[in-house]
């Protein structure tokens, strides 16, 4: 017979159910719902503390999680993952994937898929997905596969790969930060790496070649086409392409670049090409023919104005208002060079042809409605903006510091390879990679905010003290004692399976983070109620919070693609749910072999 929970646990499943209905709910944000949270808990015990406890000992409680290790861990690796983006580091990657795209489409998804699965194993999903969306979108516009029909096989093998090391998602880390706190020895970094590859080569044809087609083909209701810009590029004297023509080199070329004149004479140091392309596709071919889009002078300036402020160079699109300074001007005679200590990298002419205005493509006179594509400091732009009336628009874009982008990635792997092997906690190796970025300049320190995330600092450290108290006030072992009278008659693969079910409902309708905190101490007291090792059901748990397939608010990545790939809500379901049952038949077979459970 289950007795009823003790005063201070029914309490704390009530707080608890009220932070997950604060989260489906999506009326107040989630830092807010966090921060509340931590309140509750730390008034709640001040007013009513625990047996034998002070009621000051509620404050600690709530608030530890904000010095916990796993969370020092987390802001440490979002730091690295921020200087692998800064610098440029993964855009090989993104290069490679274009190339291949190109050859084959079938073949290009599936080296597609996994990359992206190594890669989210060890830097976070998100920036993995950030890097690879405009990629699939710029492919996707070239003719490729439509974005609607990769993005989300995509993000599912991020998150597959994100679930395959203890570093691949804060979630990971909070699990095993919290079983560690409650006596479990210390994971690895590949501790259970094998099992989850396993599981992915099962997932791999389902996300390669089912799921696609259970997707819609959204492409003609995409939107607007990409901007194209009218520029002059000028070829330095190192470039690959002296001595060959422009039709030689066309095969390495974007297929969105169109060239002004004939494209069968041999190139030479100096030659001034005019272009038009889209902005992607200008910064493509600069980096293939080694050209520059502005004078060599003025570019070697603008860096050694980032030599001198560090502030780093971005990219920014303007809009030339009807009061605007610049109209009648060229770009050669504008000024702005000198003036604002920026570069006019190309013009998209509004109104007009650049034949109907000057003849001369990239040189004509700038009027109403063209858009400027500028390079130079924030500060500086911001500064041009406002002297010569220009709008900014959407679509700053920081150039990469690809100078450092060897250094970044070196730190990264400095980080990770001694933890892997058991030298130091990740939490220490991460810290020194994190203190590394910032000495090196890879991450600015007043660049840090784009680092870290608030949302994700406070939900962990709300999440911590959710997963204490319902350990302390006897929740948790209530909740196993419950679970354990409708499991008890359950074969070893019943009750992973159902442990792992349970907590992928709540981290796909509420915060994986959360789930876990709850999930992970209801597994340690179900596993004495059970006779069954530990560590297989906290491992339940962990695969449980990454099944995050099946609803567009489970993780940010599913929010970050909705958009772009003019998602449903049930295209999420349509694809996430045959996905999350065959993880959760593989993964719960796969523990069971792993720790002998038969």
């Amino acid at each position: 017979m289950l007795d009823a929970p003790p005063p201070h646990a029914i309490g704390a499943l009530l707080l608890t159910f009220a932070m997950f209905y604060g989260f489906v709910s999506g009326r107040v944000r989630v830092e807010i719902i966090s921060l509340l949270t931590l309140g509750a808990i730390a008034l709640g015990l001040y007013i009513f503390p625990l047996p034998d406890h002070a009621p000051t000992d509620g404050l600690k409680l709530a608030f530890e999680g904000f010095g916990h290790y796993a969370l020092v861990t987390i802001c440490a690796l979002m730091i690295m993952g921020r200087g692998l983006v800064t610098t440029g580091a993964l855009e090989p990657a993104a290069r490679t994937l274009t190339k291949l795209w190109r050859f084959n489409r079938q073949l290009g998804l599936l080296l597609t898929l996994i990359l992206a699965m190594g890669m989210s194993m060890m830097v976070n999903d998100t920036p993995v997905v950030v890097l690879l969306l405009p990629v699939l979108v710029s492919l996707a516009s070239r003719g490729g596969m439509p974005a609607s029909k990769t993005l989300i096989p995509v993000n599912s093998a991020v998150l597959i790969g994100g679930m395959a090391t203890t570093i691949g998602t804060s979630t990971n880390l909070l699990v095993v930060g919290i079983a560690t706190d409650m006596g479990m020895q210390p994971m690895g970094v590949f501790h259970f790496t094998p099992i989850v590859l396993m599981a992915a080569l099962v997932a791999l044809p389902f996300i390669w070649l089912v799921m696609p087609r259970l997707l819609p083909d959204n492409s003609p209701a995409s939107g607007h086409s990409p901007r194209r810009f009218r520029s002059t590029l000028r070829l330095g004297g190192r470039s690959m392409a002296i001595g060959k023509s422009i039709d030689e080199m066309k095969r390495l070329l974007p297929d969105d670049a169109r060239f002004d004149g004939p494209t069968d004479q041999l190139l030479v140091a100096g030659t001034r090409l005019g272009i038009s392309a889209t902005h992607e596709g200008l910064e493509e071919t600069m980096r293939i023919l080694g050209a520059q889009a502005a004078p060599l002078w003025l570019m070697d300036r603008l860096q050694a104005d980032y030599g001198r402020t560090g502030e780093d160079l971005s990219v920014v699109e303007l809009a030339v208002a009807s009061d605007s300074g610049l109209i009648g001007k060229r770009v050669t005679n504008s000024g702005v060079a000198e003036a604002y200590n920026v570069a006019i990298l190309g013009i998209q002419f509004g109104t007009r042809t650049p034949s109907s205005a000057d003849g001369r493509g990239g040189h004509a006179a700038m009027s109403e409605g063209d858009i400027l594509l500028v390079a130079g400091s924030l500060a500086n732009v911001q500064k041009l903006a406002r002297g010569e009336n220009l709008l900014m628009l959407e679509g700053m874009k920081e150039l990469p510091r690809t100078a450092k982008a060897p250094l970044a990635l070196a730190i990264m792997a400095g980080a990770v390879l001694p933890a892997s092997i058991g030298l130091v906690p990740i939490a220490i190796s991460s810290l020194g990679g994190a203190i590394l970025m910032f000495a090196t300049g890879c991450v600015k320190f007043d660049r840090v905010g784009r680092a870290l995330s608030a949302k994700v600092i406070v939900l962990i450290a709300a999440s911590i003290a959710i997963g204490k108290i319902v350990l302390d006030t006897g929740a948790a072992k209530w909740l196993s004692q419950l679970l354990a009278l409708g499991l008890q008659h359950l074969p070893a693969a019943g009750v992973l399976a159902t442990i792992m079910l349970f907590v992928t409902l709540l981290t796909n309708f509420a915060s994986n983070a959360t789930a876990a905190a709850v999930g992970t101490p209801i597994a340690f007291s179900l596993a004495q109620q059970l006779a069954i090792p530990v560590e297989p059901l906290v491992l339940a748990v962990l695969f449980g919070c990454n099944l995050c397939y099946a609803t567009p608010v489970a993780y940010q990545t599913n929010m970050l693609i909705m958009s772009a790939g003019e998602y449903k809500f049930g295209d999420y379901t349509r694809t996430g749910l045959p996905l999350v049952g065959l993880m959760i038949l593989t993964l719960s077979a796969l523990l069971v072999f792993r720790y002998d459970l038969h």
